[in-house]
């Protein structure tokens, strides 16, 4: 009862860091959208009109803007619904084997992001299959139990390999080598804990230390993402902003 209530604690520890790290820049991102939305959709079309009724040489910047704003007037419930129709495809082509292998590897694959998904889901095997281990499950069992616990389906189907390969009279190391999840220092650990009869406490220091380098890529992620999401907001809605008030310095320079 001890080892699963640390193996809860922990499980649950991480999922909120995972959680955590993914909140801040999901509320920039729709905070940008409903900011540049507002702009193109109820304030650009005023200046639109202002510079129509003075029959201004609008510079490229500001026709580009107000193109924008006309596609928006437009197309924004199209727009919508093709964003609702193309979340839905996606979730549906998850659903599949093919899909759910293809944008796992892919989100594996992201920058920063990617790295605190590996990192995560090497703690999360560890975690898991040295509890069951030291729990009395089988290590056959474990593996089956660890792969559907997995959260990702290139790990999944990785520790499903080390599995045949143990039935098979092979080591649990080879397939997760393989899988390029799985780094080499954390590949010949479980080789070395297999071979001493010790596996069950080698997965475990694995994964405390895991558990650390999950936190600094929490850390690194939230320090890497804030910046460039304050300037990707800045040169959105301050290019808008400025776009609108070039005609109003011509206008200017030409009174002068």
């Amino acid at each position: 009862l001890n080892r699963l209530a640390v193996f809860l604690e922990k499980n649950d520890a991480l999922a909120r860091k995972i959680k955590g790290a993914m909140v801040y820049p999901m509320v920039m991102l729709v905070v940008v959208i409903l900011c540049t939305t507002i702009l193109l959709w109820k304030v650009v079309p005023v200046f639109a009109g202002m510079f129509t009724g003075a029959g201004l040489q609008l510079p490229m910047p500001t026709r580009v803007v107000l193109a924008l704003s006309a596609f928006l007037q437009h197309y924004l419930w199209m727009l919508v619904l093709g964003v609702i129709a193309a979340v839905f495809a996606v979730r549906q082509y998850y659903k599949t084997d093919g899909g759910k292998l293809m944008i796992d590897k892919m989100m594996l694959r992201f920058p920063v992001l990617g790295n605190l998904l590996r990192k995560s889901a090497v703690s999360r095997f560890t975690r898991t299959l040295g509890t069951l281990v030291s729990s009395g499950v089988s290590i056959l069992e474990g593996l089956q139990i660890t792969a559907r616990t997995a959260g990702n389906r290139v790990v999944h189907d990785a520790v499903m390999k080390s599995r045949a390969s143990i039935s098979a009279g092979a080591t649990i190391s080879e397939p997760l080598k393989e899988s390029g999840v799985f780094p080499p220092m954390v590949v010949q650990m479980i080789n070395v804990g297999e071979q001493t009869g010790g596996l069950d406490e080698m997965l475990t220091k694995i994964a405390d230390f895991y558990d650390d380098e999950v936190d600094a890529a929490v850390t690194a992620l939230t320090s890497i993402l804030e910046p460039i999401m304050i300037v990707v907001m800045g040169i959105v809605i301050g290019g808008i902003v400025v776009a609108m008030y070039l005609p109003m310095f011509d206008m200017i320079n030409a009174v002068h």
